[in-house]
């Protein structure tokens, strides 16, 4: 019989390398979201389809850490998105389209990191809307997702802070450099963002600006061509909302404005819409109104809705949107849920302008109103 004896050395090298695994981590994650749709109008005619990601962008990832010690952290996510139906890659065949990033966190003031990411209105004011949360999504976004709240424009070569949490406050700030040289400003991004959390109420408010979304020749700049909702000079997008949840329910009013500057057409890019309406006029403004709410029915089972009136200037024309956003969710386990949503959408005074109903995540009706049902699955890992 052989004996194996390990000497103190060895001990201690095991020792450090259990240590250092520790203190160190890799997660895969995920979400899948599918189900079968039906629209009342799709292009001049109506629709019933399996669809992909409907509510939520299907997705996996990797999101890593290494303690290097003191309260300070390296942090890394690599995030794809993909078309469940087809098996393609989405966000205009990135391989990493949704978010590519690392930097360095600290438990005393907050994180730094570098890559393609979300903005702070996405991260600081989306959560109070419905479209960005689980309990309305897609096609809960207010129209043409003019505000972003839906996550249709990552911003590439983009540094970001995100503070810790001082007492329920925190704050943080984007900017997307153009990386074109002797152009500074073409193609670039910045961001800011706060909320506020105490008790049940919570608060939050943000800006975000783009230049040159869509229209710019810069393929390597902060919102390339093909990667943002308008093709605009300029794009100013500001809002604050606030929600309050008591006992099962929860309550929220959610206000965004979006200005545009020498526009040429919207409803192209990143939100996935068809109807491409031009303008010829070079400016428009989008005004949006939202009044949430969900209630708990079990643990399990959840009710939520939305009313959206968006008030908008285009040619100059004013097209006014009425949505309304209904949803069933029931959780199967922690990971696996189904749900059933529908949304109807009308527009109304449109004159000259060509807009038409156009609900997120399907092809725009060829009418002033448009109905959406869709009953599907959602898994997490």
């Amino acid at each position: 019989m052989k004996k194996i004896v390990l000497s103190g050395l060895s001990l201690a090298l095991l020792g450090a390398a259990g240590v250092a695994h520790a203190q160190s981590s890799v997660t895969l994650y995920g979400l899948i979201d599918t189900g079968l749709t039906y629209t009342s109008n799709s292009g001049g005619s109506s629709n019933f389809q399996q669809a992909s990601g409907i509510l939520n962008g299907n997705r996996w990832g990797l999101r890593g850490s290494e303690d290097l010690g003191n309260g300070l952290k390296a942090i890394f996510v690599l995030e794809n998105g993909f078309n469940l139906s087809t098996g393609k890659l989405g966000q205009n065949s990135r391989e990493f389209g949704r978010q590519a990033y690392v930097g360095l966190s600290s438990n005393q003031y907050g994180a730094v990191t570098l890559g393609r990411q979300y903005d702070s209105l996405v991260d600081n004011l989306a959560p109070l809307a419905l479209n960005g949360t689980q309990y309305g999504g897609t096609l809960a976004s207010h129209p043409y997702d003019n505000d972003n709240l839906n996550n249709s424009v990552r911003i590439n070569n983009a540094v970001k802070f995100q503070s810790v949490n001082y007492g329920g406050f925190k704050f943080g700030a984007l900017y997307g450099f153009s990386n074109a040289a002797g152009s500074f400003a073409d193609s670039r991004a910045y961001s800011l963002g706060a909320s506020y959390t105490f008790g049940g109420l919570n608060f939050a408010a943000g800006y975000l600006q783009l230049n040159g979304g869509g229209s710019t020749t810069n393929t390597s700049g902060a919102v390339a061509t093909g990667d943002s909702t308008f093709n605009a000079g300029r794009q100013r997008t500001y809002g604050a909302g606030v929600n309050y949840a008591f006992g099962p329910a929860t309550v929220g009013l959610v206000f965004t404005q979006t200005q545009l500057n020498n526009a040429t057409s919207i409803g192209s890019g990143a939100s996935g819409q068809t109807n491409g309406v031009t303008l010829t006029g070079g400016s428009a403004r989008f005004t949006n109104y939202e009044v949430n709410a969900r209630y708990a029915l079990s643990p399990a089972w959840t009710v939520s809705g939305a009313y959206t009136f968006t008030d908008a200037r285009l040619d100059g024309e004013s097209p006014k949107y009425h949505q309304i956003t209904l949803q069933t969710d029931y959780a199967l386990s922690k990971r696996t849920d189904v749900y059933a949503e529908a949304a109807y959408q009308h527009v109304g005074s449109t004159g000259n302008s060509g807009i038409t109903a156009d609900i997120v995540g399907v092809s725009a009706s060829s009418t002033d109103s448009q109905v959406v049902g869709t009953v599907g699955i959602r898994h997490r890992f």
